[in-house]
């Protein structure tokens, strides 16, 4: 079974918005054992669309079209599609009645042209909009590939996709062998030599297979298994991942497409019932920031200190004014301090602590891109790391935090 999807909106081809619905129907596709071979993006224009929409159907078995459905004159997308099938548009009773209702509800009068978010080409499956207006449409076609459409705000493609378009899509394709898939996150070790570890694996690519793909800050790799049934799929999934983390398991933090290095730490403290501040200087903000993205973070994290200032750190958290004067703001004792004094402030497990060059000019003789990392440990002494990091300012402190975290990580996995 071999897909294609097709984004559709000038906006996308002018960098205006960014087209997130082809990757998240191409991921969801390859767990339902879906292969995906083209992804293509067009503007709001019927004779280009007709083009791509005909070049889909002569190499796929079905064609994902995402966007194009709605009120305005450029939505062409259901209207250029039912004329390349030869079909009319016929309206759907159950989306009119909704429209009608929500412009009821806002005191607004619907003008005609919202009456085009209700039709769907006939012959059609409609698929019904949850979260907004227009029904999407799923239009099997006898003798050619089949062809779905769905709207194209990411806030409704993805729970019509979900709920309705993918259920009809596993009953329509049933399949005799199940595709499990896993994604394994690194930190810490560039996707070159991550590659090299693991370079025997990789090229065998027989099953489990092994795609390493290189994000900012970080590389993930995403296993795939073919098997009879998804017990079967994870045996081998298990199976490989272990042998992944007996070679590089120090720089593994978590799993999933949407896992993050903070929720990780965030939810280990929560487990273990361990708090957390800080204290930054050059990040300003930016861990406990982070933290905070974290739903639940308000269990472990009572909060922290910003302290730019020289002054900032000795009055605020007790750094000794002679610590700052003997080895400056930008070092190793000063990180140590701003960290321990801002545990013992706070009666925190840990703390993490910042200190640095962001750039671009340097301070107390040191280049941009110096960094100090603290680190407090309640019962320990505090500890100190030197960090050498290149880029703007902005990479320079996503760096530090994103390095401050997986510091905690493993410090995490020490404590018993």
């Amino acid at each position: 079974m071999q897909a294609e999807i097709i984004a559709v909106g000038t906006e996308i081809l002018l960098g205006q918005i960014v087209d997130t619905n082809s990757a998240f129907i191409a991921r969801e596709l390859a767990e339902a054992g879906i292969e995906v071979y083209y992804h293509s993006l067009v503007g709001d224009n019927a004779t280009r669309l007709t083009a791509v929409v005909e070049q889909a159907r002569s190499r796929s078995d079905l064609v994902i079209i995402s966007g194009g459905l709605g009120p305005t004159k450029d939505d062409l997308t259901k209207q250029t599609v039912a004329h390349l099938l030869g079909v009319k548009l016929v309206e759907d009773a159950l989306a009119m009645a909704k429209i009608r209702r929500r412009f009821a509800i806002n005191g607004r009068e619907m003008t005609p042209n919202n009456r085009l978010q209700a039709l769907y080409p006939a012959g059609s499956q409609p698929l019904a909009n949850r979260t907004g207006l227009a029904v999407g449409a799923f239009y099997q076609d006898p003798d050619g590939a089949d062809i779905m459409l769905l709207p194209g705000p990411p806030s409704e493609t993805e729970p019509m996709f979900r709920e309705q378009a993918l259920p009809l899509l596993k009953q329509t394709y049933p399949r005799s062998e199940y595709l499990s898939s896993r994604v394994l996150r690194f930190f810490g070790i560039g996707e070159s030599q991550l590659v090299t570890q693991l370079s025997d694996l990789i090229d065998q690519q027989t099953n489990p297979t092994i795609a390493p793909y290189a994000k900012v800050n970080e590389v993930t790799l995403r296993l795939t298994a073919q098997a009879p049934d998804e017990m079967q799929g994870q045996r081998l999934l298990d199976d490989l991942t272990a042998t992944i983390k007996a070679r590089v398991g120090d720089y593994l933090y978590g799993y999933g497409d949407d896992n993050s290095l903070a929720a990780m730490v965030v939810q280990t403290l929560i487990d273990r019932q361990l708090t957390i501040t800080a204290a930054e200087s050059l990040t300003a903000g930016q861990f406990q920031s982070t933290l905070g993205s974290v739903p639940g973070v308000s269990a472990v994290f009572p909060g922290g200190f910003v302290t730019y200032a020289a002054s900032a750190k000795h009055d605020l958290l007790g750094v000794s004014q002679a610590t700052i004067d003997q080895d400056g703001v930008v070092s190793a004792a000063t990180a140590k301090e701003m960290a321990s004094r801002s545990r013992e402030r706070l009666d925190t497990d840990f703390s993490l602590s910042f200190t640095g060059v962001a750039g671009p000019d340097a301070l107390e003789g040191q280049p941009a891109g110096t960094v100090w990392l603290g680190l407090a440990q309640r019962g320990q002494q505090p500890q100190a790391k030197l960090l050498h990091l290149t880029g703007t300012r902005s990479a320079i402190r996503e760096r530090s935090v994103l390095t401050g975290l997986d510091w905690l990580r493993r410090t995490l996995q020490k404590v018993k």
